[in-house]
């Protein structure tokens, strides 16, 4: 039996002439009239008779901008039964969860309607782990298989060595996926584009990445609140100067024995590094003209290695740790309440639960360096990649089903599906509403992953000392790095 859905669009659909086209596949599309009345008024056809028909079977109803797409007859896409498997390490048995808010129903309720309307099933599916992922999907693409996978991949050189080896399929060939839509707006396609190609592809949200916890508890008793902190970031006033004032303040030996023993921060040096560098607008590889350049020793990104550097030393707990801690002590030194700030990603806020973390915290973005206009995001996201082992027609058809799956619920498109995920990790409204929100706004891509070679903690964060600047430290990594990126640049 059809869903209600399907009902209500096939009585539209049927008395719909399909006019606007799906670039290079011949495909058309068109958004679907507001009513079933409001077809039947336009057409004394035989499409009306059938569209009168389907409404009798079901209730006339708001239809919503619902589209049909069909072929270059005018038929709707068929997809021939076929079976979609967006493969990962996260996903589980690809069965869905129950629907726990108006939103969910409504995705899935378009999503039955998308899989009887083109004749197809399309699911996300726990495959590999974390670790197999780049491995698998190179052997799949180079040997082949009779499934439609999309494969989800991680960032990182093995998958920019699956791209230049010619293992991942080039979508722009394909005609389906419009780049210039917002669900593409995390970038990826740019980042694994190639001389017109594009391999990789994300047709879903970013995620929000770094960002800075703080304990609202050992803020109020150095005599700052959480509200004042959030007003700063509301008011673009949030900066490194800023950020280093709060850090002198809350520092500080609260028993008078002369050991500090609630800090201004407790991070992973490389967390700090890499935030400062994106805050000043800076990178350490850029594209330019089609090619990776190091961009290391550009003005903005030693500045902000250098101020990195002198909060380290200032300000950050790791000279407290105990001498058997594990390696990513600071995990525990913010939960116990040791220091004030840490950096972090958003889905720190749930480990940090886990953890037992007592005292509330909240979340903003990290602050702006003296070379930015605006708070940002780094997009280090997931990509998507169907494997070039499969023939043109099967790829057609995996990204036609894959641009279904993402397109945005009818009547939810401006809905921020995302915010409920972090309520529930969040310690308040603010850290979703104001800081989330933002860094998903105000995100921007990076290049260094994608260069095989290429570690920052060895190469430069871990070698910057007193003796060791990090303009000087750039200079000694400057040939090997070069080398590296002339490889990529092949």
């Amino acid at each position: 039996m059809k869903s209600k859905i399907v009902k209500r669009v096939l009585a539209a659909s049927l008395a719909t002439v399909m006019t606007a086209s799906l670039a290079a596949c011949g495909n058309e599309q068109v958004d679907a009239p507001a009513s079933s009345d409001d077809a039947a008024k336009e057409s004394t056809d035989a499409a009306t008779d059938a569209a009168t028909d389907a409404a009798t079977e079901s209730s006339v109803e708001d239809l919503g901008a619902y589209t049909i797409r069909t072929d270059a007859d005018g038929n709707t896409v068929d997809l021939g039964g076929i079976e979609v498997i967006i493969r990962d390490w996260w996903s589980g048995d690809g069965e869905r969860k129950a629907a726990e808010d108006a939103y969910t129903e409504a995705r899935y309720e378009y999503l039955d309607w998308a899989e009887e309307t083109y004749n197809f099933t399309i699911k996300e599916m726990t495959i590999s782990d974390w670790g197999s992922t780049p491995q698998d999907f190179a052997d799949y693409a180079a040997l082949g298989g009779d499934e439609y996978y999309v494969f989800g991949l991680r960032q990182g050189s093995e998958l920019t060595a699956a791209m230049n080896s010619g293992l991942m399929y080039d979508v722009s060939t394909l005609g389906v996926f419009d780049f210039s839509e917002d669900k593409w707006s995390s970038g990826v396609h740019q980042m694994f584009a190639k001389g017109g190609a594009v391999y990789g592809f994300r047709g879903i949200e970013a995620e929000p990445r770094g960002g800075l916890y703080f304990n609202k508890r050992l803020l109020e008793e150095a005599g700052i609140t959480a509200q004042q902190i959030y007003d700063w970031q509301e008011a673009g006033e949030w900066t490194w100067a800023k950020f280093e004032e709060v850090c002198q303040q809350v520092q500080a030996d609260t028993d008078n024995d002369g050991i500090i023993d609630r800090y201004g921060m407790a991070n992973f040096n490389v967390d700090l590094y890499c935030n400062a560098v994106y805050s000043n607008g800076g990178d350490f590889v850029r594209m330019e003209n089609g090619k990776y350049v190091n961009a290391v020793e550009t003005e903005e990104t030693l500045e902000a290695l250098n101020w990195a550097f002198d909060m380290w030393e200032k300000y950050d707990a790791h000279t407290s740790y105990p001498e058997d801690a594990a390696w990513d002590y600071w995990n525990t030194a913010f939960s116990t309440g040791m220091a004030v700030f840490n950096i972090a990603e958003c889905y720190k806020a749930r480990q940090f639960n886990e953890m037992g973390m007592e005292d509330d915290f909240g979340f903003v973005c990290f602050p702006k360096g003296p070379k930015a206009s605006d708070y940002t995001n780094i997009y280090l996201d997931n990509v998507y990649a169907i494997p070039a082992c499969y023939d043109a027609d099967k790829a057609w058809k995996i990204a036609f089903a894959y641009d279904l799956y993402t397109e945005p619920v009818p009547g939810f498109e401006d809905y921020s599906a995302y915010k409920s995920n972090y309520y529930s990790s969040m310690r308040d409204t603010e850290s979703v509403d104001l800081t989330v929100a933002r860094l998903l706004k105000n995100g921007r891509t990076t290049f260094h992953t994608l260069v095989p070679g290429i570690d920052l903690g060895p190469q430069l964060f871990w070698a910057i000392n007193k003796d060791n600047t990090p303009a000087a430290q750039a200079e000694a990594s400057r040939d090997t790095w070069q080398a590296y990126l002339d490889e990529a640049n092949k």
